[in-house]
């Protein structure tokens, strides 16, 4: 999405400055009235699209993380019975795979008297706290006072600042 909406600013700008080419220079090498108003309509109608076209991916970015979260969601309610596990997860430290898709290896500590499994939410969130992506993580048993290992990986490629937080965590 974003190749293509780079694509297309690319084309706009070429339009425009093509057309402020075309309407010419006067005969002392500097442009005309003409020519320098359509420039200044280039450069402005560039930085127009240029701002579309990032409102956009924010936007899509948006939805995807929204999308995410939905699934999350729907993935923790179909839980029956669970009681809040937050405080059994521990996140170590996120690492960026050949993909882009970010890895973060959970350890779950059950604090429980009794053998249990675990649904887990983790959210990728931006440096300004913004919802990136949401993944759902099942860990089978774990026993009384036993620990477990699992990784959360996000299910597409995230760039820059992003901060794994355990949104939410059930044993059942």
């Amino acid at each position: 999405m974003k190749r293509s909406m780079r694509a297309t600013a690319g084309w706009a700008a070429a339009v425009l400055l093509g057309g402020a080419a075309l309407a010419g220079c006067s005969s002392d090498g500097s442009p005309s009235p003409a020519a320098s108003s359509a420039l200044e309509g280039a450069k402005s109608a560039v930085a127009s699209a240029a701002s579309s076209a990032t409102a956009a991916v924010g936007s899509a970015a948006a939805s995807l993380g929204a999308s995410a979260q939905a699934a999350a969601s729907s993935a923790l309610a179909s839980v029956k019975g669970g009681l809040d596990a937050k405080d059994d997860v521990e996140l170590g430290t996120a690492t960026t795979g050949s993909d882009g898709k970010l890895s973060v290896p959970l350890t779950v500590t059950n604090h429980g008297s009794q053998s249990g499994k675990y649904t887990i939410q983790v959210n990728f969130d931006d440096g300004s706290g913004n919802l990136l992506d949401a993944v759902v993580v099942n860990v089978p048993e774990v026993a009384a006072g036993a620990s477990a290992q699992a990784t959360a990986e996000s299910n597409r490629s995230l760039e820059g600042e992003v901060t794994p937080v355990v949104a939410n965590a059930l044993r059942y």
